[in-house]
């Protein structure tokens, strides 16, 4: 209870406190919610995701993230030229004796458009509001004095985010998707306890894609991902191997592996499946951070389900954005 009571008043003595977001390493699972722009970039009509996050299992309560999207295309100019689509994503998260973390339910549009008259290049801009809650659970403590209580114990606050995404392809065999997103922009206050000011800073992401068809039969795709949130700073470099196994009018089937370095913190390595209107992924996070005596290399395992509404091969060497 000394330890406890010291932790407290730390806590309460600072003046100002950051706080952070939640992440996924499998940023391709669901895109949007990296950037709402990457709203629509998908083949078929709707596109629905559920990922799940285990980080820290070894060091203490881990931390366990769950996240659920919708997409769906809601208008298509009669040329295709433009277009709207929108999304639904609700995340919750939890670590800890208390249960602390957070929840989240947003809403997001994405307005999205051609450049030139070939329609090679499209741009989208997408916006996002919701609301999220903070707390823990007073149930889950022991005080020394049991007719002590917790006055507040959860808070609620709005968030707004805004982004743009650039799709290109200027051949068959090649083609790249480049984001930039900026989430909180308002940086809500999340404390619960009525004092001090613990800010929910902006988050500022760059994502970029790329996949070349350097064979028939597979295609390399690197990635790169550069997150900026207060005095966190995240970078992300890596390249995955897709091998299709069956393409054609009926079926959609392929293999798709990958190596990622996140500096200073994790080797990540990833599997997706595909079959048709599925999509089967996971990920795990080798921890090599100055964390590892006590997380033993051990770092997240993440796993997705992602389904494609209306799937449709339309027998194109490289899949572009449908929305």
């Amino acid at each position: 209870m000394r330890r406890f009571g010291i932790v407290i008043a730390l806590l309460l003595g600072q003046a100002e406190c950051a706080a952070q977001d939640i992440h996924f390493s499998q940023a391709d699972a669901s895109p949007m919610l990296l950037n709402p722009a990457y709203c629509g970039f998908f083949e078929g009509k709707g596109r629905f995701a559920a990922l799940y996050r285990n980080q820290w299992a070894t060091v203490s309560i881990p931390y366990q993230t769950a996240a659920a999207t919708a997409e769906a295309g809601l208008w298509r100019s009669p040329t295709s030229n433009s277009g709207l689509s929108a999304a639904l994503s609700f995340f919750d998260d939890r670590a800890g004796t208390l249960g602390y973390g957070t929840t989240s339910a947003n809403l997001a549009a994405a307005y999205y458009f051609r450049l030139g008259r070939r329609g090679g290049h499209i741009l989208s801009i997408g916006l996002e509001g919701g609301f999220g809650l903070a707390g823990f659970s007073p149930e889950r403590a022991r005080l020394s004095d049991p007719s002590e209580s917790f006055e507040t114990h959860r808070t609620s606050y709005p968030l707004f985010a805004a982004g743009m995404a650039w799709y290109c392809q200027p051949n068959g065999d090649l083609h790249l998707k480049v984001g930039f997103s900026a989430r909180n922009l308002n940086q809500p206050n999340t404390s619960y306890l009525g004092i001090g000011d613990t800010r929910l800073r902006r988050r500022y992401a760059l994502f970029a894609r790329a996949e070349y068809r350097a064979w028939s039969s597979s295609s390399i795709l690197p990635v790169l991902l550069v997150q900026l949130q207060g005095n966190y700073r995240e970078a992300v470099l890596g390249t995955d191997w897709k091998w299709y196994i069956e393409e054609g009018s009926q079926k959609q089937i392929s293999f798709r592996t990958g190596l990622a370095y996140r500096f200073r913190d994790a080797v990540i390595a990833n599997l997706i499946v595909e079959y048709n209107a599925f999509l089967l992924t996971f990920c795990y996070d080798a921890n090599v951070s100055r964390l590892t005596p006590a997380s033993r290399y051990v770092g997240a395992f993440e796993a997705g389900l992602v389904y494609r509404l209306t799937f449709e091969n339309k027998m194109r060497k490289i899949k572009c954005p449908d929305f």
